[in-house]
């Protein structure tokens, strides 16, 4: 083996070496020199959820950086994040801690956010959100299961019964067995109230049975439907009356809208008052001939003369019997 072979092996095994290395160092470092590139934003949380140093940071399920640095910044927690320098975060962007699965390490989600929003700048700090924590699903879990224990227990009692008192079935049981007799006589009734209807006897039987009587009780209906046509028809006719008189239209609107119809009418019956008046008082022709009986008993002995005068006639001529009777009444 000559020298140059031996120094291109010597080389070779220094290369591999200062590789493995390297490596090495990356692995230890969680990648601290290559991710070192990269540039910083922060997330604020109440809670960081045991996230830690070097867990990954995604963006839709693809790895774009990983956690720098954990700290408390007054009343809340911060995750520094080391973003890859090629890969740009919309401002309206929103972090949250995900978790790898129920045994799986946390790692910070972010989304796309909006497109054609600017980017965030190194340093920025990125909207948070916050996420179920596994932690308190499982307590939540945990006090509805010892809820959920002391429901099904407390039916347990109502159906079995507690300090001696019988449970619900219990008393199902002594109220079937006390009123056996009363439910055998109803499920009876309830077979023969059965039998009526299949076989068409009673109102309701027939109704079920008799399509006559269900043709009649649909042209029933009908009628029903026409009379009630025929009533809304009649209300619109009275209310375009109503309408009528309310505008002043027509005898009866004039009547009772128009001011000089009704002074009239006012001074019509007042005329008939006064007439009624004067002719209970006796007063006029037609007053005495109504009061006064004097005039009627001087009538009638006029119609006894007349008539007197027209048996003494006898056979003598017009002119005779018409002077005969003028003298008799006059």
């Amino acid at each position: 083996m000559t020298t140059k072979e031996n120094t291109a092996r010597v080389g070779l095994f220094f290369l591999l070496g200062v590789a493995l290395i390297w490596v090495t160092s990356e692995t230890l470092s969680d990648g601290k020199a290559i991710k070192s590139r990269g540039y910083p934003l922060v997330a604020g949380f109440d809670n960081l959820k045991e996230l830690k140093q070097g867990d990954d940071v995604r963006m839709a399920g693809v790895k774009i950086g990983s956690v720098q640095e954990t700290r408390l910044a007054g009343r809340r927690a911060e995750a520094v994040l080391r973003i890859d320098p090629v890969v740009q975060i919309a401002g309206d962007a929103t972090a949250t801690i995900g978790s790898a699965g129920l045994l799986g390490t946390n790692y910070i989600a972010i989304d796309l956010g909006s497109a054609g929003v600017a980017p965030l700048a190194a340093g920025a700090e990125i909207r948070t959100a916050t996420s179920a924590d596994l932690n308190t699903i499982m307590t939540q879990l945990g006090e509805l299961g010892g809820k959920l224990d002391g429901a099904l227990g407390s039916i347990g009692e109502v159906l079995k019964g507690k300090d001696g008192q019988p449970g619900m079935f219990q008393r199902l049981d002594a109220l079937l067995a006390e009123n056996s007799s009363k439910v055998d006589a109803t499920l009876t009734n309830l077979q023969q109230v059965t039998d009526k209807l299949n076989r068409g006897e009673g109102t309701l039987g027939k109704l079920i049975n008799d399509p006559r009587l269900h043709d009649e009780l649909l042209a029933a209906a009908g009628d029903l439907k026409a009379a009630t046509a025929e009533a809304r028809t009649i209300m619109t006719s009275a209310q375009a009356i109503v309408d009528r008189v309310k505008t002043g239209q027509g005898s009866l609107g004039t009547l009772i809208y128009d001011d000089k119809a009704g002074q009239d009418l006012k001074a019509i019956a007042a005329n008939l008052k006064d007439v009624s008046d004067k002719l209970a008082k006796g007063e006029g022709t037609l007053g005495k001939l109504i009061n006064d009986d004097s005039l009627f008993r001087e009538a009638q002995g006029t119609l006894r003369k007349a008539d007197r005068a027209l048996d003494g006639m006898g056979d003598s001529g017009p002119i005779t019997a018409v002077g005969v009777v003028a003298g008799a009444l006059f």
